[in-house]
């Protein structure tokens, strides 16, 4: 008798911060010899990548790690997604809410 898997739940910010990513220009590379980090610092130097950035590195055939390139260095691209309000550099690409415009009273005096 098997039990029913709980399904996880999938926070709005993000997904939110998914979809900004994947508007990012992406970069997939090998780590080689090299650690996943070190790899990805190595290539972005290599190219002269400007932030903002991702980079798909592949370990091994089954393991790929995620980096996010900013201004202020490379981040773990989980923590990029559920932080993106916090990288200046992603604002460009966060949906633009439209502003409610409130109506001011016409002066009449």
């Amino acid at each position: 008798m098997r039990l029913a898997r709980k399904r996880k739940r999938k926070s709005r910010r993000r997904q939110e911060g998914r979809k900004i990513l994947e508007l990012v220009p992406q970069y997939n590379i090998e780590s080689g010899e090299d650690k996943p980090v070190t790899a990805a610092r190595k290539y972005i130097h290599a190219i002269g990548i400007e932030p903002p950035a991702l980079l798909v590195v592949r370990r091994n055939e089954h393991t790929t790690d995620r980096y996010f390139w900013a201004e202020k260095g490379l981040f773990g691209a989980q923590y990029v997604e559920e932080n993106h309000f916090l990288f200046p550099s992603l604002k460009e690409y966060q949906p633009q809410v439209p502003k409610t415009q409130t109506k001011t009273p016409a002066f009449t005096g």
